[in-house]
């Protein structure tokens, strides 16, 4: 025994080389790197890739759906599909690319599981996916304006909300910081920072000994 207690996967050789075969042209690229297998197949024929995927190379389950928020990009989202092979012991990833116009097509045909799961990139990205019976927000409230996990959204948000004593119910009201976002730059305390902070101006300079030199003013 060896001691190792995380569980063992089948190794990735010829999968690669089987799913290009198996694809053909819908796959766009495929990519093997730090263990893992990564497929970016075209957004149109992603139900005929999974439908292959399930039945031809036995990834029964689809185990997550996730999105990554690329803003440079002309296709600024990509929707990750974690896919489980039981009979395999295997894992394998399939990417698409879209924007927030254009629809991926739901997998809601083949696992229904994935009505929840799209909910969730739709909440948090903005994804459309055509075919969802059901395709509303579902972590954040139904007003909530925006969507959380882009990189352009505001890490204050828009609104914040708070239950109202004296309307007897949960108001929304624009977001109010009891102070601006500080920018911490690290600076030994010892040394102190090139800069005055705010307020410092006005205190007039202490009688007593000199302030001592910083490291880059003592002559040697």
């Amino acid at each position: 025994m060896s001691g190792l207690t995380y569980p063992r996967y089948t190794a990735n050789d010829g999968i690669v080389d089987e799913a290009r075969l198996a694809l053909g042209d819908m796959l766009v690229d495929a990519i093997e790197a730090v263990g893992e297998i990564m497929l970016h197949v075209r957004r149109e024929a992603l139900v005929d890739v999974m439908r292959v995927l399930r039945g031809q190379m036995q990834y029964q389950q689809l185990m997550e759906i996730a999105g990554i928020d690329y803003p440079e990009r002309e296709e600024r989202f990509e929707v990750v599909y974690c896919l489980l092979s039981l009979t395999r012991n295997h894992r394998i990833r399939v990417h698409v690319q879209t924007d927030d116009r254009k629809p991926v097509p739901s997998l809601t045909g083949l696992w229904p599981v994935a009505g929840w799961l799209e909910r969730e990139v739709f909440d948090l990205y903005g994804v459309l996916f055509s075919g969802n019976p059901d395709l509303r927000r579902i972590l954040t409230d139904y007003g909530f304006r925006g969507h959380p996990l882009r990189k352009d959204f505001p890490q204050t948000g828009y609104v914040e909300l708070r239950y109202s004593e004296e309307e007897k119910r949960v108001v929304y009201e624009p977001v109010k910081l009891a102070q601006d976002f500080r920018s911490f730059d690290f600076t030994s305390p010892w040394e102190g920072g090139a800069y005055v902070l705010p307020g410092d101006e006005k205190v007039p300079e202490a009688k007593g000994a000199p302030t001592p030199l910083k490291a880059d003013e003592v002559k040697r």
